[in-house]
């Protein structure tokens, strides 16, 4: 079982910037693939952003794509998110997830563990 705990939302103006953080328990988090999804209210959940488990291969949705970066520190057990230039369509409940699969991927089904979200709000 892996726990993941996340921190750093909140309210933002359009064209700010929040820096989310996922701590994930346990001694193998280094083995894991770790992802952001982000569901609005109404809405599916949908892939934002995905690191492989060495963090030299990320994938990013394109509505992200340039805006938002993905990183990991594997001797701290986190992953972040940092948010530029962000925009009101950009609200929503961000998630933190985990993959066994060891690779960065945009699939949902391929997670196996998920943080309980931290709300994001762009305000215009």
């Amino acid at each position: 079982q892996v726990q993941l705990v996340e921190s750093g939302g909140g309210l933002v103006q359009a064209g700010g910037s929040l820096r989310l953080s996922c701590a994930a328990s346990g001694r193998t988090f280094s083995s894991y693939a770790m992802g952001w999804f982000r569901q609005a209210p109404g809405k599916e959940r949908e892939f934002v952003a995905a690191v492989s488990w060495s963090g030299g291969i990320t994938y990013y949705a394109d509505s992200v794509k340039g805006r938002f970066t993905i990183s990991r520190d594997n001797a701290k057990n986190t992953v972040d998110l940092q948010m530029n230039s962000l925009k009101p369509e950009d609200t929503a409940v961000y998630y933190c997830a985990a993959s066994r699969l060891l690779i960065a991927t945009g699939a949902a089904d391929d997670y196996d563990y998920w943080g309980q979200g931290t709300l994001v709000t762009v305000s215009s």
